[in-house]
């Protein structure tokens, strides 16, 4: 009976090390992959640029960092002005929700740390990127951020 009481404490101690050890530990942040495709079909209103491109990257939902890397091709000339817009969902048009910096040749890279207002909507599919060229000031290619789990 002895013997059992000792296996018994010991099975409790193990139990109670093992949950002090979950409770220390830090909470592991939870990242998530973006994309989207852009084209002048998605512009609202369409254009008839042949141009195209994607947006690819990563949002962390603790941290609220966002990092992203827009690639194109194929535009009616350079890129005068790059953003992430929003918030609108696929169809709508919205003001600019964060701009890029740097140069605008492809590919466009960046990040930056959103507020709690800008990481519900982009979480919620309403940020698009948009690049406009002198030809299509309004936009040449545009798309709609999404997540991929």
């Amino acid at each position: 009976m002895f013997q059992f009481r000792k296996i018994a404490s010991t099975g409790a101690l193990f139990a109670a090390l093992g949950l002090g050890a979950i409770a220390s530990m830090p909470a592991m942040a939870e990242t998530v992959a973006m994309t989207g495709k852009l084209a002048a079909s998605n512009e609202v209103p369409a254009n008839t640029s042949t141009g195209m491109g994607a947006v690819e990257g990563s949002f962390d939902k603790q941290t609220k960092m966002l990092n992203w890397t827009v690639t194109y091709s194929g535009l009616t000339g350079p890129v005068k002005a790059g953003h992430f817009h929003g918030p609108a969902m696929a169809g709508q048009n919205a003001g600019v929700a964060l701009g890029f910096t740097g140069g605008m040749d492809s590919p466009i890279k960046g990040s930056a740390t959103l507020t709690d207002a800008q990481a519900a909507d982009l979480l919620a599919g309403k940020w698009y990127v948009n690049l406009h060229t002198a030809a299509n000031a309004g936009g040449e290619v545009r798309g709609q951020v999404t997540f991929t789990p």
